[in-house]
């Protein structure tokens, strides 16, 4: 990638004033091929979201959206990193998209929520590419529990965003709803509809946030479709290679560690985790896991995996849970990835009648 040293005007200016530069002593500025600040926040062609038009011929339209390309330009490292994470991404939610039938730009949604990185949490605790508060996660088959939240998964939580966006296409009939719906809540946006009496996102007075939301996407969308416009040269080897991997299934009967799994890749834990972000530790519980390992190390994985399993002696560590306001135990076996039937055993004072109650402190063996 080459950096012309203004991807940003607006960035440029600043230094400019801030700083007695001689830009004709910095070679590798290429002025020529830098947008002033005005004709870098000019769209002059016409600009749509999922092929809903943009009103830019408001004026106040057009403001807010000049704000939040001046404010993505502002900071040139940031966009860097968009694209070069796209790179990585994009070829998967593109994929997804069109098998679904969807438009591609809702690609942009997720720069706009996480800037495409996985372990990324909000005040709000929502996390991942997709920003999926826990309840809403789960409603859409996610899992997340103590050792997996597949809400860092690009695969899983893509499909699950995807869900989402069509149930929220299909109760708001807009695809600039949709986006508003997923930033605030469908049932928010719903209210304001109603007592504003428009269906019209431009229109509606909305929380600040969600009153930029789309314009944010939309300023991703002019940023990352035309990156040359706004003075950011990459070349094809600047950018992430896509992910490539080989996947495996594997299975355990008891805890396993991750390093295990490394070993038998030829390669590191890191590696490992970088590939598995939805794993919250460095082990897996009792159960069937799809796990991404280096492309190449598939062929005969389970035959180098099993006699390091059959060496490996875990040691039970106990730990305590404290019940929680809805807790059963069936909910607790399964956020621990134990059996109920362990849980009484290492509880013995829970009694005949087996009942838990808020604050109550059990003991969870791993």
């Amino acid at each position: 990638m080459r950096y012309t040293g203004k991807p940003a005007p607006f960035f440029f200016l600043l230094l400019s004033l801030l700083l007695p530069l001689n830009l004709a002593a910095v070679p590798d500025l290429e002025m020529s091929r830098v947008p002033s600040l005005f004709s870098a926040i000019r769209v002059s062609s016409s600009l749509d979201f999922c092929g809903e038009k943009t009103p830019l011929d408001e004026s106040d339209v057009k403001e807010r959206l000049e704000r939040e390309l001046l404010v993505s330009l502002g900071n040139p490292h940031q966009v860097v990193l968009w694209i070069k994470r796209a790179g990585r991404y994009f070829p998967h939610i593109e994929e997804v998209l069109k098998k679904n039938g969807l438009p591609d730009d809702l690609k942009y949604i997720a720069v706009a929520e996480s800037a495409l990185l996985p372990h990324i949490g909000s005040p709000k605790h929502a996390v991942g590419f997709w920003q999926f508060i826990e309840s809403t996660g789960l409603s859409y088959d996610l899992r997340i529990d103590g050792f997996i939240d597949e809400r860092r998964n690009i695969f899983t939580s893509t499909r699950a965003a995807i869900r989402y966006l069509e149930k929220l296409y299909a109760d708001f009939g807009s695809w600039t709803l949709a986006a508003a719906a997923y930033n605030m809540g469908e049932n928010g946006l719903k209210s304001r509809i109603e007592t504003q009496k428009t269906k019209n996102y431009y229109h509606l007075y909305l929380p600040l946030e969600t009153q930029r939301y789309l314009f944010r996407i939309l300023s991703i969308k002019l940023i990352l479709s035309d990156p040359e416009r706004y003075g950011f040269y990459f070349t094809d080897g600047d950018r992430y290679s896509p992910l490539s991997f080989d996947r495996v299934l594997v299975k355990v009967n008891s805890f396993l560690p991750l390093q295990l799994i490394a070993e038998a890749s030829s390669t590191y834990l890191k590696k490992i985790k970088d590939l598995n972000p939805e794993i919250r530790g460095y082990e897996l519980p009792r159960g069937s896991y799809s796990i991404l390992i280096p492309k190449g190390a598939g062929e005969k994985f389970l035959a180098r995996l099993a006699p390091l399993v059959a060496k490996y002696k875990p040691k039970r560590r106990a730990r305590t849970y404290v019940v929680k306001h809805g807790d059963n135990l069936s909910g607790i076996a399964k956020k621990h990835g134990v059996k109920v039937s362990d849980l009484k055993r290492w509880n013995q004072k829970l009694g005949k009648a087996r009942h838990i109650y808020p604050g109550q402190r059990l003991v969870v063996r791993k």
